[in-house]
């Protein structure tokens, strides 16, 4: 599998999204999934022409906005895709009793870890090979993202169609597509994570400047 990765890392580099999309479900099967935050629905969409009905993993960590749970709704009703809304171990009432209320404002990386990344992988547990919708120009530490990759911290296959495209592409597909987006992107928020640790992001400021402002993070846990 990790041979397979490092081929087609190389095979797709330059390859278009949908192409990348086609080939991982054609080799993987119903072990290949899709994640997505709903952000926007670009990668969901993509799937949906390439990979009709296949799984897209939304993690509904009972924090979102409701702005990004209406546009999960809006692709489960209207494109070809089956939607799997992950929950976490514990509800919202059960974290704050065990662990103390607003642990995102205390320990974001624990809540991040209890709320995204143990639900994920559980549910990753199940397939072979993931896509995600991760751009180069997200942060620094996405930058050298290839197209498909291993990952080694859960062995398999790791997809990102659309890692190489830069934001006028993406607005581009879009406006060609009529493609499902989060209403919050018209709203000052460019980055959209769970509402206690996403603000509005001012003129200039970098595009993740919204996400756990002051604190020092920048990563969620599900990419490192």
């Amino acid at each position: 599998m990790r041979r397979l990765a490092e081929e087609a890392a190389a095979r797709f580099a330059d390859a278009p999204a949908e192409e990348v999309l086609r080939w991982a479900g054609e080799t993987f099967g119903s072990g290949f999934c899709v994640t997505s935050s709903f952000e926007d629905a670009v990668t969901a969409h993509l799937a949906a022409r390439a990979v009709p009905g296949v799984d897209v993993v939304f993690l509904d960590t009972g924090y979102h906005f409701e702005e990004t749970i209406g546009t999960r709704d809006a692709v489960a009703e209207l494109y070809d895709v089956n939607v799997v809304n992950v929950l976490p171990r514990l509800t919202v009432a059960e974290q704050d009793a065990e662990h103390g209320p607003k642990l995102h404002d205390r320990a974001p990386d624990r809540c991040c870890a209890l709320r995204k990344v143990e639900p994920l992988e559980g549910t990753l547990a199940g397939y072979e090979a993931w896509a995600t919708g991760l751009h180069r120009y997200d942060s620094p530490l996405r930058a050298d993202t290839p197209v498909v990759e291993w990952d080694a911290k859960r062995d398999m296959v790791k997809v990102n169609p659309v890692v190489a495209w830069t934001p006028e592409q993406v607005h581009a597909y879009i406006e060609e597509h009529g493609v499902l987006v989060n209403p919050l992107l018209d709203d000052g928020y460019p980055s959209i994570g769970c509402a206690p640790c996403t603000r509005r992001v001012a003129p200039g400021e970098d595009i993740r400047a919204g996400r756990w402002s002051g604190t020092g993070k920048t990563e969620c846990g599900l990419h490192v």
